[in-house]
């Protein structure tokens, strides 16, 4: 049942060598609202056989990520009875007894240099059996990276959804100090909050960071030279590219599927409205013609159509375009203001900023085939949406208090985190396609 898999790291290990800013702090996840009965799983230590110390706890990692999904109770190490790195060294009644459905063991061993051989198994403790075995290589310094990876694997074998603890997220914070002033920063971290950098510092606003969906550079909004600009920054050579600069707004780039055309908005004409930028030919084409204010663009996931926010009918509300026919079609009818628009992979959900009869922003979802409209979260002051590549959660702004947070919401509604930072405002998060 085992197989050789090889992780492929290199996207990060470069991210983090062309960017010279340090992590300053880590968004640390805490569970609001989890499911009434949550899947009992114990992850156990796992053994290590090498002569020197491991930079990361991999087991802990695993165990961390499945916890702060809010689907899964995990077994505290304190209250195990003992402590199975192979299979025959499993007592399936002891598991039993500390209300375990679901075990995860495996071993650390060294091979060559600084590279290891992580080999992990799960087991339904009720069935007896074993239900996944799989080697992993990689290097040392790449434990997390492997530890997300399995994370992946145990949770799509108990959920059959795709897990998404090995994609990133990108965020803006905003460090107020001195008089006045504030420096702002693009970062981008793991998608429980780990190993943030820097990819971009200044004192003017950044905002709308769009992932390319094959996870290779980013698009979005800079504010350096004293107006609105629309940027590109490839993570693998920390080259950075400044679109053509128009009149007046540049703002809100959406890349499509196919990586090649940016959806933006312009003010170039005297309105904004919602063009696309062929980013091979650089032919630029105005999609929405409407003296109403139409932004926030989104591609469909077939690429042929595009949803965005306008006023036209007195109230933001969301619409879709066919870009072959310029269709037009307004979407949300629920509520006086929905915007931001967000659509799953399987473009079946549209998550959006949702104002109702109690005035308050928060985060909806609208299933389009039936029409139905959910609203998932009671905080307040709720703003960019972003959904996780395999769709089961939104990630968005908040506030807690005064300031400015990340939260978090499964598709359902279930499930509720927030990501607090240690300091600073954070917003406009954008969550990763999947990255190998």
């Amino acid at each position: 049942m085992k197989k050789i898999v090889q992780v492929l790291v290199a996207f990060f290990t470069l991210s983090i060598s062309l960017f010279s800013w340090a992590a300053e702090s880590d968004l640390a996840i805490e569970i609001t609202q989890g499911i009434d009965e949550p899947t009992p799983v114990a992850v156990v230590p796992f053994s290590w056989d090498g002569s020197f110390a491991l930079p990361e706890d991999i087991a802990s990692i695993v165990s961390a990520d499945l916890g702060r999904t809010g689907l899964f109770s995990m077994l505290d190490r304190k209250n195990m009875l003992s402590f199975p790195t192979q299979q025959n060294q499993i007592f399936y009644r002891d598991w039993r007894v500390s209300n375990t459905e679901f075990l995860v063991i495996g071993r650390q061993i060294p091979t060559t240099g600084k590279q290891i051989a992580v080999e992990f198994e799960l087991y339904d403790v009720v069935k007896e059996q074993r239900l996944l075995a799989e080697r992993i290589s990689g290097d040392q310094s790449n434990m997390r990276d492997i530890a997300h990876y399995i994370s992946d694997m145990v949770y799509e074998k108990l959920t059959g959804i795709r897990g998404a603890f090995s994609t990133r997220i990108v965020y803006v914070t905003a460090h107020r100090f001195g008089e006045g002033k504030v420096k702002y920063r693009l970062k981008m971290a793991d998608s429980d909050g780990a190993r943030p950098i820097t990819i971009r510092e200044q004192s003017e606003p950044l905002m709308s960071p769009a992932w390319a969906k094959d996870g290779s550079k980013l698009a979005y909004v800079s504010f350096e030279t004293g107006k609105p600009a629309i940027y590109i920054q490839y993570l693998a050579t920390g080259k950075r590219e400044r679109i053509q600069s128009f009149r007046g707004l540049n703002g809100a780039p959406a890349w499509s599927p196919d990586g090649n055309r940016l959806a933006l908005v312009l003010s170039k004409d005297g309105n904004p409205e919602v063009y696309v930028l062929d980013l091979r030919s650089r032919n630029l084409a105005r999609v929405t013609h409407h003296y109403g204010i139409d932004t926030e663009p989104s591609w469909s996931p077939d690429g042929q159509s595009l949803i965005f926010t306008s006023d036209r009918g007195g109230q933001p509300q969301i619409y879709r375009i066919h870009l072959p026919t310029r269709q037009i079609e307004r979407v949300t009818y629920d509520g006086n203001y929905n915007a931001r628009g967000r659509l799953t992979q399987d473009g079946r959900f549209l998550a959006m900023v949702h104002r109702g009869d109690d005035n308050v922003f928060h985060i909806a979802v609208q299933d389009l085939r039936t029409g139905r409209l959910d609203v998932l979260t009671d905080t307040y002051l709720d703003e960019s949406p972003t959904i996780a590549p395999n769709g089961s959660i939104i990630l968005y702004a908040t506030q807690k208090g005064n300031r400015g947070v990340l939260g978090g919401v499964t598709l359902d509604g279930g499930v509720r985190f927030i990501l607090p930072s240690a300091s600073g405002d954070v917003r406009e998060p954008a969550w990763s396609p999947y990255l190998q």
